[in-house]
């Protein structure tokens, strides 16, 4: 029996992503899209130090987790196993406006790379990716005022 409640949840649930499913978009591209990326980042007058402080010495290893990364987002491929909340969390010298100049870079990189409708897939799930880093990073609820008029 379907209630008025079973209707408004499924009403409201989110339709699970599906994986990306269009010819040159695989591992291999992905990983040139993490690579060129990074590569920016890297040169990126603000964004630049902030990676170096925490990326010292080889960056294989974090590249090949960033690819892991996006394969698990974009191919639905179940590589990653991290948590980066907890891993920007630490990073306390990070604006939101840091947000701004990473997510330019990825769509440029990402435009430059894919067909324009692959990029936009790319840059929608990276905008709501960095929308949720950016909840868990800056936003806190302020105790209500003590004794507020009334």
């Amino acid at each position: 029996m379907m209630t008025l409640k079973s209707v408004l949840v499924d009403r409201v649930r989110p339709v699970a992503e599906q994986p990306l499913d269009r010819a040159g978009v695989d591992r291999t591209s992905i990983g040139k899209l993490v690579r060129a990326f990074y590569a920016k980042v890297r040169n990126n007058e603000r964004l630049g130090p902030i990676f170096a402080r925490e990326i010292t010495g080889d960056w294989e290893p974090h590249l090949e987790k960033m690819t892991d990364f996006w394969c698990s987002v974009i191919l639905k491929s179940g590589d990653y196993h991290g948590r980066p909340v907890p891993a920007h969390l630490k990073l306390k010298d990070v604006t939101e406006a840091d947000f701004d100049i990473w997510q330019h870079l990825f769509g440029q990189t990402a435009a430059e790379l894919f067909a324009p409708e692959t990029a936009a897939v790319f840059v929608d799930r990276a905008e709501r990716i960095a929308t949720s880093l950016k909840l868990a990073m800056f936003f806190r609820l302020t105790p209500a005022s003590a004794g507020g008029s009334q």
